[in-house]
């Protein structure tokens, strides 16, 4: 097997003849026995405590990355689509990850497109992709975990193609039960490990960069004990066979009643996900989720800890978060759990992060989220210097660990050692000691750098008095990233923009240089009172006087110098994201904002405020890089719906209206397309309403279930959500104490429709509730306000079947468990929030408000059919 260009990893130079030939070959031998030896060396081993150590060192394996697909399936097939070459977007991503600080990388293995039916190894071009991978991987110092089977088709989010392999015939559930099926995955898996990489010339079971093979991904297996062990027994022989020494991984996460049977069939560890908000919201999630993620309890530990079974993390996310302060808080979880190495599921390739269309609940690359991605740079920090299962605490006494810390208010996540400097948003945290510091990276300002671009920067010292930096262009948000999406959406562009940047290190002094160092970076700058312009690209900055050179091909850990790696601008149109306030009360001002970017900076952008048959006109001031406000006086808002729109004028004269995003002004003859804005005016007396179930019904946080209707009343533009719980047992979870909990709850939340009435919120007496109870009997309810910490207060109502009103005054509400929804993946994780919070209930806190079925019915009635339908919820 050979694969053309671009990596050669051997090479011999000989004379012609017999002698020579023959040297070669026994070179050739020797070096490739070297190679094996070394590997069998250094092959990771689980110890009698269930710990992976270095077989060379015996020290504990430490890792952190990501999920990367770019060899296989739609990111593959993108690729070509777009005509990018896959190596190339390969190398681009992987000096990120590098970057980034990541030493680790895991991915399920397309099986189904690099195998024939009888489990035959294809050799073809998502086999050579992926070697290619591994080959940089490894050149970056980056180990992997390999998940050989992943049972899926190849087409999500398209259509599966008809690929070869046995995964395509036989389907996941066959897989684990046939025995035609179970012999072409041993065939298979003896192969792939068998397999030797030609851009390494080590096959993959001996390689010293894979740290262990993990057999399948998430088999979800319903067969008796016996039958589990007896599959994953074959599995595990097979790949004993070739003679790989290396620990062998099975998902227990799923399927958690075969977990003795899963360490029955020889593996040496267990593989764990986790999802603490979900999947598949379609929009993002608002309020505090760091309850979502205070502990990662794993009720069979026991079980694990009896066979000495090691832990790994194969995939994370906090899926439709667009925040970045809850990652450190999640690994931080992993690490009080025993987890030894994670990899967050998953990265994006560049090429496709305009348009998220991988996997769309999930986001996540440097370029195009660069808070989310430092946030992952802390993770890898966390898993490097937090010991396994040292406990941190309650919530929320735990936003604090270490060096680290999370705080969802300032939507940051920080590390501040005394090396190393992280923050994931603006922070006024001084560095924990400037003398011995290495390492800056952030987004926004610090007491280090001040700068208002919105790309990701990084500052690493490469000796007293000379810094690399690195500056990546701007990413910002136009759409919806996790909604449909389709790769003729845009939900993100890029905008390489000079902006002003200051740096105070005061070993550089306050008028250091500024060399450009990356390939076809010619831009020169001047340094003022530490301040200067910067546009994205790689720079030496060296103190005055300094004369020392810096070769730019010298390594600087895992990279060179002079690397640099972005996308090109992408904006080649106007985009404005704006969303009108829910409702106000009369009298009030109210401030609107718009984030605006095109190809050139607006000359003005005004707001039309329609009072009346002639506009008036407010001039909207930019604050923050691509963001504006405006302020409606008071004077200007009476009772009705104040109508508006937002014009971004051109240094040409010419207009762009919203929200038509058309050319032209609302007063033009032809312009068609006039629907304005709109915001609900009303007197400070009138309810404030948290929820309308025909509006809202489909933003609730829920479990899914067959029984859940949005269905209209008799009234006109009204409807009910009807819950309808036939059985209330959660079945996948119990308390810790390994009680059963009956209850179902459901939330809603509530900050957009509060927002501009919280000065009415202190002469609201009582939560009204429009509601009726289903199958010909009543039913309690529990309504609690959950609030920014995670606190909840609320009470029991109990709902008849005549749909009217309800009312729970809020004077009256108590403490109440808190729910961590939405519901995670896996679903044994803890169901309340055990936290240390004793805050006192305060409505202008109040994020979300929490429907419960359960709490307060008789346990003579638990096991019965309960349901509620809800017109809506008002404060009144």
């Amino acid at each position: 097997m050979s694969y053309p260009k671009k990596i050669s990893a051997v090479k011999f130079y000989y004379q012609p003849g017999i002698i020579n030939r023959l040297h070669l070959l026994l070179l050739f031998i020797f070096f490739i026995q070297g190679l094996n030896a070394q590997s069998v060396k250094n092959d990771v081993y689980v110890d009698d405590k269930g710990v992976m150590k270095w077989g060379k060192s015996n020290t504990e394996v430490q890792g952190f990355g990501v999920n990367y697909t770019v060899p296989f399936a739609h990111a593959y097939r993108s690729a070509k689509r777009m005509g990018i070459d896959p190596e190339q977007a390969i190398d681009d991503d992987v000096y990120h990850f590098s970057r980034l600080g990541f030493d680790l990388y895991r991915v399920h293995v397309w099986d189904t497109e690099i195998s024939d039916t009888l489990g035959n190894l294809l050799d073809n071009e998502h086999l050579k992709t992926f070697d290619y991978l591994l080959k940089k991987l490894k050149d970056r110092g980056i180990n992997y975990v390999i998940t050989p089977i992943a049972f899926w088709g190849n087409g999500w989010p398209e259509p599966n193609e008809e690929t070869p392999g046995f995964s395509h015939k036989y389907g996941k559930g066959d897989c684990l039960t046939n025995p035609d099926a179970i012999k072409a995955q041993e065939n298979y898996l003896s192969q792939f490990l068998n397999h030797v990489n030609p851009y390494t010339q080590v096959a993959y079971k001996d390689e010293p960069n894979l740290i262990a093979f993990e057999i399948s991904n998430e088999p979800h297996h319903d067969g008796s004990p016996r039958e589990v062990t007896a599959y994953i027994n074959k599995m595990v022989t097979s790949m004993r066979k070739t003679g790989c020494k290396k620990p062998i991984f099975y998902n227990v996460s799923h399927s958690i009643h075969l977990a003795e049977a899963y360490f029955d069939a020889g593996i040496q560890g267990g593989t764990f996900q986790w999802y603490p908000t979900g999947l598949g919201y379609q929009r993002e999630l608002s309020g505090n989720l760091l309850p979502n993620v205070n502990d990662y309890h794993i009720p069979f530990e026991k079980v694990i800890k009896e066979n000495k079974g090691a832990k790994l993390v194969y995939e994370f996310d906090a899926a439709d978060v667009g925040k970045s302060y809850i990652y450190p808080a999640m690994v931080r979880s992993f690490r009080q759990a025993g987890i030894q190495i994670a990899t967050h599921f998953a990265y994006d390739p560049t090429y496709l992060a305009y348009a998220n269309t991988e996997y769309n609940t999930h986001y996540m690359n440097l370029a195009y989220t660069p808070q989310k991605a430092l946030s992952l740079m802390i993770c890898s920090e966390v898993f490097h210097n937090i010991p396994m299962y040292k406990n941190y605490g309650k919530y929320p006494e735990n936003t604090s660990f270490e060096n680290f810390r999370v705080n969802y208010e300032n939507e940051l996540a920080e590390l501040n050692s005394e090396e190393k400097f992280i923050y994931t948003n603006h922070t006024s945290t001084a560095p924990a000691n400037l003398k011995k510091l290495k390492l800056i990276a952030g987004f926004g300002n610090s007491p280090i750098v001040e700068y208002n671009g919105k790309g990701a920067y990084f500052l690493d010292k490469i000796d007293k008095g000379i810094w690399r930096l690195e500056v990546m262009p701007d990413a910002i948000w136009v759409d919806n990233p996790f909604g449909r999406n389709s790769p003729r959406k845009t939900v993100a562009v890029i905008k390489r923009k000079e902006w002003s940047m200051k740096i105070n290190l005061k070993e550089l002094g306050n008028d250091f240089q500024v060399e450009a160092v990356n390939e076809g970076n010619n831009y020169k700058t001047n340094v003022t009172d530490n301040s200067f312009t910067i546009q994205p690209g790689t720079y030496i900055l060296k103190k005055k006087g300094i004369s020392k050179k810096v070769d730019h091909n010298d390594k600087l850990r895992n990279f060179t110098i002079s690397e640099f790696a972005a996308p090109a601008t992408t904006v080649n149109k106007t985009y404005l994201n704006h969303t009108p306030p829910a409702g106000v009360a009369e009298g009030n001002e109210i401030t609107l904002s718009a984030q605006i970017v095109g190809q050139e900076e607006p000359a003005s952008v005004e707001v039309l405020v329609f009072k009346g048959y002639r506009p008036e006109t407010i001039k909207m001031e930019r604050y923050d890089g691509y963001n504006y406000s405006a302020v409606i006086p008071a004077e200007m808002v009476k009772k009705g719906f104040l109508n508006y729109y937002l014009l971004v004028n051109t240094k040409d004269e010419k207009s762009i209206t919203y929200p038509a995003g058309e050319k032209g002004k609302p007063g033009d003859w032809d312009f068609y397309n006039n629907k304005p804005y709109s915001i609900r005016v009303v007197n400070k007396e009138n309810p404030v309403y948290l929820f309308n179930a025909a509006d809202d019904s489909q933003l609730l946080i829920k479990e899914w279930m067959n029984t859940l209707k949005l269905v209209p009343t008799d009234n006109i533009n009204e409807a009910e959500y009807q819950v309808n719980v036939e059985d209330l047992l959660r079945k996948q979870v119990k308390t810790k104490e390994g009680k059963d909990i009956y209850r179902y709850t459901f939330k809603h939340f509530v900050t957009d429709k509060i927002a501009s009435r919280k000065s009415d919120l202190s002469s609201k007496e009582n939560i009204v509730l429009k509601a009726r109870s289903l199958n010909g009997k009543p039913c309690k309810l529990e309504v609690a306000f959950v609030m920014n910490d995670g606190n909840a207060y609320g009470g029991i109502i109990d709902i008849g079947t005549g749909l009217k009103e309800y009312k729970l005054p809020i004077k009256e509400l108590k403490s109440t468990k808190t729910v961590t929804l939405p519901r995670p993946y896996p679903g044994f994780l803890p169901y309340y929030l055990d936290h240390k919070l004793n805050s006192p209930f305060d409505i202008q806190k109040v994020e979300s408000v929490q429907f419960s079925i359960g709490p307060g019915i008789p346990e003579s009635e638990i096991k019965d059919t309960h349901g509620v339908a809800i017109v809506n919820v008002s404060l009144q």
